[in-house]
């Protein structure tokens, strides 16, 4: 039985052509020729399985056989805002494992303490692409270019919003139990939006936390380790993901 072979194809319903870096993969690596299966994502929820239709040196054509709409597997809607470490595979590494686990949006912070101060988010972008083929993903999130830290919490965001941070003398609450808390209000939205902030290495500055708060974000803890910046990322994804499993075993008992 052949892998099957799935490919990033923007707006693939309303194509017939592999984009060209696709098509180079398609043709010089796999070798795929007329008749063989493929799947498409769109990035927008949808796969479509395919046949190639017809091939040449740089292009290769497709039919499609089968929409399949995929349903999102966390819920509502994930952004997590972090600011970028030194070390730029970190961040390489966070934004693949993330998209593994499941996000909607990747936005990165110039604060105070930061340690890089530009970053290249079409490379970002191209990793997040191929994590979301990797991991069989039908929606790929989106990868914003680096702003300064007072602009992203200024501009209006929709649903509820949290900065993670390490500072004992103003009051957090544990992220988890938080989201949980808000997951069983009476007034409870599954499909809300969560931004959540994750500093450098050493950590926001104090002032940074206190703007944060006088724009609506939340004062939460990860936990009592204290943990890198890209490891912190990841920990918030994964407890931002953690509403559909507690959801489903709410339903088992």
């Amino acid at each position: 039985m052949k892998e099957a072979r799935y490919f990033y194809v923007p707006d693939a319903e309303n194509q017939t052509e592999l984009p060209q870096d696709e098509a180079v993969h398609a043709l010089r690596v796999l070798r795929l020729k007329e008749g063989d299966e493929i799947f498409l994502q769109d990035g927008e929820g949808m796969f479509f399985r395919a046949v190639v239709s017809m091939t040449s040196s740089k292009h290769c054509f497709y039919e499609i056989v089968e929409a399949m709409p995929q349903p999102k597997l966390w819920r509502g809607r994930i952004h997590l805002a972090i600011a970028p470490t030194k070390n730029i595979d970190r961040m390489e590494w966070l934004a693949e494992k993330a998209t593994e686990v499941g996000i909607d949006e990747l936005s990165f912070l110039d604060c105070q303490f930061s340690e890089r101060r530009q970053l290249r988010e079409d490379r970002i972008g191209k990793i997040v692409v191929a994590a979301m083929k990797q991991s069989r993903k039908a929606w790929l999130p989106k990868v914003n270019a680096m702003v300064p830290f007072r602009k992203f919490i200024e501009q209006p965001r929709a649903g509820r919003k949290f900065i993670a941070h390490c500072y004992e003398e103003i009051e957090r609450k544990d992220f988890f139990n938080r989201l949980m808390e808000i997951r069983h209000a009476p007034e409870a939205n599954p499909t809300e939006e969560i931004t959540i902030l994750v500093g450098p290495e050493g950590d926001f500055s104090i002032d940074e936390v206190r703007l944060a708060q006088e724009n609506g974000y939340e004062s939460v803890s990860l936990g009592e380790s204290r943990l890198r910046t890209e490891t912190a990322g990841l920990i918030a994804v994964v407890i931002a993901n953690l509403g559909v499993m507690m959801e489903t075993f709410d339903h088992i008992k």
